[in-house]
């Protein structure tokens, strides 16, 4: 199956992202997150890029074989290439391939002063047209509602964008927002940039209000007022902010949905209960 295709088979397309347990234990215990979801009748399911385990394994691949045979769900492999050479992103391709993993979302991923970067691929486009000449694979790519952080302003970012799609990015997956009109507002200017790939729009639900704060910091989104209202009053109550969070970001994609948005990516974190709630409130709609 090819993810791009899905946008012209069908709308709205609903797919979660997952990551794989850090723990050997853990990604053998994950088929609890993993039945759930496959219930819930996702197009796909994206597997963030995780380190090679014992053995050199790489659980990402390993995670996404898993969805595929036993679950029959196309998995979509993040693969990130900052701390990798060609060489070992060519190896990787080789497990992809040699799996029957066909789509890639391809990412530069994120500085980590622990791990010193390699100097083979400095952006994600890079990436991309590397992967194009290696391997008979189908690339999506991360587009940033709110401008990536790194970018000099938003029209060098949407620039930027561009030529990733123009490498070989057939399909777009947005980082997280909580403001509907910055994402339509983002929409329109990448189709006037003259991007036609479907963009698909990234939700996170809130649970806990220190891990959102964290995450809006490190990719430059916005807290609109009304949700910062609602982690002033219930971040400290777990099971209010839960009921609250839920019910926010159900509202985010119902008003989505009616505005005509061709697919839902919703960041599980791993929690089933998290998906099985959103999907349980959007049950008609997609």
């Amino acid at each position: 199956m090819i993810i791009e295709n899905l946008f012209k088979e069908k709308r709205p397309v609903l797919s979660f992202e997952i990551f794989p347990p850090k723990k050997e234990a853990a990604l053998l215990s994950i088929d609890e997150t993993l039945s759930t979801l496959a219930k819930l009748n996702p197009d796909f399911i994206s597997v963030t890029f995780g380190a090679g385990g014992s053995g050199g394994k790489n659980k990402t691949v390993e995670l996404a074989k898993k969805i595929k045979e036993e679950y029959e769900i196309e998995p979509l492999v993040h693969l990130t290439c900052i701390n990798h050479s060609e060489e070992e992103i060519r190896i990787l391709l080789k497990q992809l391939e040699a799996a029957q993993l066909k789509n890639i979302l391809a990412l530069r991923g994120d500085f980590n002063p622990e791990v010193p970067p390699r100097h083979d691929f400095k952006y994600a486009g890079e990436l991309v047209a590397f992967i194009k000449k290696n391997g008979d694979f189908n690339v999506s790519g991360a587009c940033y509602p709110e401008t990536h952080l790194e970018a000099a302003d938003p029209v060098s970012d949407i620039r930027n964008l561009k030529k990733k799609v123009d490498a070989g990015v057939g399909h777009l997956v947005s980082q997280l927002f909580f403001d509907n009109q910055v994402f339509y507002d983002f929409v329109e200017k990448v189709r006037i940039a003259g991007i036609d790939a479907p963009v698909e729009a990234g939700i996170m639900p809130v649970t806990n209000k220190a891990q959102i704060e964290k995450m809006v910091t490190m990719c430059g989104a916005s807290l609109p007022p009304k949700l910062q209202k609602i982690l002033n009053k219930y971040g400290d109550n777990k099971a209010a902010l839960f009921d609250a969070g839920m019910a926010y970001a159900i509202d985010q994609i119902v008003e989505l949905l009616s505005n005509g948005v061709g697919g839902i990516h919703i960041f599980t974190m791993n929690n089933p209960v998290v998906a099985r709630r959103i999907c349980d409130g959007i049950k008609n709609l997609i």
